[in-house]
């Protein structure tokens, strides 16, 4: 199964945008997703204060950031599955 974390914080509409986004496009059957609030670490504040919300794949640590859709979500699959 694979694990994806999605940067965002608390109050971030385009990330409460992002998460449905990506329920509807990740498969819960192969697919685990984490949301990472950012407010709580210092070192995710300095990298991705400014970007969120940003779709990270734990294995690669290829990232998605926003704006995204379905598609984009699912050319992003095909290229995290590439680098296997």
């Amino acid at each position: 199964m694979r694990q994806f974390l999605l940067m965002s914080s608390v109050g971030c509409h385009l990330c409460d945008t992002a998460a449905e986004v990506l329920i509807g496009s990740l498969d819960p059957q192969q697919h685990l997703l984490d949301e990472v609030d950012i407010a709580y670490d210092d070192e995710l504040m300095a990298k991705y204060a400014v970007l969120i919300p940003v779709l990270v794949d734990e294995a690669s640590g290829l990232e998605l950031r926003w704006p995204f859709d379905a598609n984009n979500v699912r050319d992003f699959l095909a290229s995290v599955y590439a680098q296997d």
